[in-house]
């Protein structure tokens, strides 16, 4: 085996945070080498999950519109669905990303970029294709992996995840999602727009768990709305092929047969075949275990990303890519903070939130008001058609510590509401600022003010009024 020189760094993952990380390191002059050991860089967000995924959506969007066309006074049309060219777009746009990613660019910073599958053989030393590769320090950003839940028959079956929905050579007439979380809701609602009839199957009694229930109901109301089957509170017991096709058997006598089956039943972490025993690095089924300065066990060694959690975004692997880079490069202290952490389900209306839902709040024995306005009380959204779904802010002396928002461009809007927390911004300071005439925006002016409201209206406050103008001129 070849020995190499001894590197500042050592970066194990070409996705989102690995490519902040060894972008960032290698420009400031250290010796960097990135390990990927897919044959492309950019990882499962720009390949197989965000890039691809949205991308199919607003092409599910078109198609929806298209067909409801009427609504706004035009001809409606029925699409013909080409999967073929619907998937070239993808790739289109996932190559034209994929310029950003190029291995050329690292190189040029200064960092050497090698593929293949790395393996630690000890704590400062990894294998590669038969090559040592010894570093002072380590990043691991190994991504994570579609979780396979263990239904008796499926593997028999045959199913679809992301690693292969964006390239099936034509639309499955009829679609099983197992999993009620963003992966199932999304892809759910784009394959029904495009023309599948789908199924979603939940585990549990709500969709998407995580999030507000009052707002993930009315999600699934819209999604019902749309011809889109939703069976919560449903254990799939067993796949089996059936003379019309697959068929998916399950408790509260669930018994469906479907064409494909997409399993979006969550993530797995990327540690397998690591050799992270061999290197003395502590982890478990849910991932590598860090502390709040995104070191491992050995602390020369860090981790960010999915591989370690606790969110699978890649805006959280960024996040932490940067928490790395003060810690690991600049060696200045910084712990990762999860207190205001956005959430984005991209479906139609989008599901967007941060900071705590009503439910948690009740839990942790948090006293907080609850304010709510609705989208069809909102100008521009009644122009544009848009109007369902609602804003709920929860609020604890003067400020917003909870949001969530279903409706259209709901991960848009959230940010104001992001950078309130963030800041400390009082909901005074909200209502204070101005908003522009016509915008969804607004909404978070209008849900603040039915606070102020209930002030400026009360008996005192029309008493105060009545004594101010009979004794003043």
């Amino acid at each position: 085996m070849k020995n190499r020189e001894v590197q500042d760094l050592v970066v194990i993952g070409g996705g989102a945070g690995g490519l902040v990380v060894a972008s960032v390191a290698a420009q400031l002059g250290l010796n960097v080498m990135l390990i990927e050991k897919a044959d492309k860089l950019g990882g499962d967000c720009l390949h197989h999950g965000c890039v691809p995924s949205k991308t199919l959506i607003h092409t599910a969007k078109v198609a929806y519109e298209m067909r409801h066309a009427a609504e706004v006074g035009l001809t409606s049309v029925e699409p013909e669905v080409d999967m073929a060219a619907v998937n070239g777009r993808i790739r289109e746009v996932v190559e034209h990303i994929q310029q950003h990613d190029d291995p050329e660019r690292f190189r040029s910073y200064g960092c050497e970029v090698i593929f293949g599958a790395a393996r630690f053989v000890d704590s400062h030393r990894v294998e590669v294709d038969g090559q040592y590769v010894e570093g002072k320090r380590f990043v691991i950003a190994t991504g994570s992996w579609p979780f396979i839940p263990p239904v008796p028959g499926l593997e028999d079956t045959g199913y679809l995840t992301n690693l292969d929905l964006f390239s099936l050579p034509e639309l499955p007439k009829r679609l099983a999602v197992i999993g009620g979380g963003p992966i199932g809701l999304e892809m759910g609602q784009a394959f029904a727009r495009l023309g599948s009839q789908v199924t979603i199957l939940q585990r549990g009694a709500h969709l998407l768990p995580q999030e507000d229930m009052e707002l993930t109901d009315a999600l699934q109301a819209c999604l019902k709305q749309e011809g889109i089957t939703v069976h919560t509170g449903v254990e799939v017991d067993r796949v089996s092929h059936g003379s019309e096709g697959i068929l998916v058997e399950g408790s509260e006598g669930l018994r469906l047969v479907t064409d494909q089956i997409l399993v979006a039943t969550g993530r797995r972490a990327n540690v397998d075949r690591l050799g992270l025993e061999a290197a003395g690095v502590q982890f478990s089924k849910r991932g590598i275990e860090v502390d709040r300065r995104m070191r491992t066990s050995q602390k020369h060694i860090y981790a960010c990303g999915d591989v370690c959690g606790p969110y699978a975004f890649t805006h959280m692997a960024e996040y932490q890519a940067g928490i790395v880079i003060s810690n690991a490069i600049f060696r200045f202290p910084k712990q990762a903070d999860y207190s205001i952490v956005p959430r984005v389900t991209f479906t139609d209306p989008e599901l967007a939130s941060v900071g705590l839902t009503e439910a948690q709040a009740q839990e942790q024995d948090i006293e907080v008001g609850v304010l709510r306005f609705p989208f069809s009380q909102v100008d521009r959204a009644l122009t544009e058609g848009a109007t369902a779904g609602s804003i709920k802010l929860l609020v604890r002396k003067g400020r917003v510590v909870g949001a969530t928002i279903l409706g259209a461009q709901a991960g848009e809007l959230l940010h104001e509401l992001v950078l309130a927390m963030q800041t400390g911004t009082k909901i005074s300071d909200i209502s204070a600022a101005i908003h522009a005439y016509p915008t969804r925006s607004q909404i978070h002016r209008r849900v603040v003010n039915t606070y102020f409201g209930e002030k400026l209206f009360s008996r005192s406050t029309r008493t105060l009024v009545r004594w101010i103008n009979r004794l003043l001129p």
